[in-house]
């Protein structure tokens, strides 16, 4: 937890990864792994696996498998096949992390921006979105076929900053893994962490103003209320 002596930031915009952040999902990617393992006769640690690409964009991901020479567009077709997997896996129980349309909705009526930054594809975010049914659309999203590098770079928070036209250090990043808190750091933004699949202590940094299971316990502490939000 940040000192909260300290005067911070006035804060513009939210940003949310979206795998083990919006949506309990990673235990359906962690599956997902283990049926396209058995598809391709692979044989892996997928705790390890999961450790070394969650965050990462796809294409990287299945550098991490097949080796750094894989080419763009095999590495892309392959991510689409493992992905599709995941979604038949996943929209049966699809499930949010507790409380999070919630406060996405609490968050607008303080005034403050709402963005999606994630490795996840287009193909992803729709599947996301569509099952989720917010009541109103995120001001930005920035997927990871976009051409941007995956986390721990910072690149999709920044882009996501750009396309909500606010600097970075007005933005706080709601993250679950410890290569996106990595990339908050990296992007000069603040974070709060939810440890839906990691602890506190995996997702550890100055720049972390929280830590979470849910987004029911942020309401609880009165999170968005303690805020200094920008008012213009």
């Amino acid at each position: 937890m940040a000192d909260a002596s300290l005067p911070l930031p006035a804060v513009q915009a939210l940003i949310f990864d979206m795998d083990g952040t919006m949506i309990e999902s990673m235990p359906s990617h962690a599956q997902s792994w283990q049926v396209f393992a058995a598809q391709h006769s692979l044989a892996l640690d997928i705790d390890d696996l999961m450790r070394r690409t969650t965050g990462r964009n796809g294409a990287e991901c299945m550098r991490e498998l097949f080796g750094p020479d894989l080419a763009d567009a095999d590495a892309w077709a392959l991510i689409a096949d493992k992905e599709r997997i995941y979604r038949e896996l996943f929209g049966p129980v699809f499930t949010e992390v507790a409380g999070f349309k919630t406060f996405k909705e609490q968050a607008l009526t303080q005034g403050l921006k709402v963005g999606i930054g994630t490795a996840g594809d287009q193909d992803n975010i729709a599947f996301v979105l569509s099952h989720l049914q917010l009541r109103s659309a995120p001001h930005a999203i920035v997927g990871g076929d976009e051409g941007f590098p995956g986390k721990p770079e910072p690149a999709i928070f920044l882009e996501a900053a750009k396309r909500m036209d606010t600097v970075a250090s007005a933005c706080i990043v709601f993250e679950d893994s410890p290569f996106g808190i990595e990339a908050a750091r990296r992007a000069g933004m603040r974070a709060v962490a939810i440890c839906s699949t990691h602890t506190p202590a995996q997702l550890a940094g100055a720049h972390v103003l929280a830590s979470v299971r849910d987004y029911n316990e942020l309401m609880n502490s009165k999170f968005l209320e303690n805020l200094h939000v920008a008012t213009s």
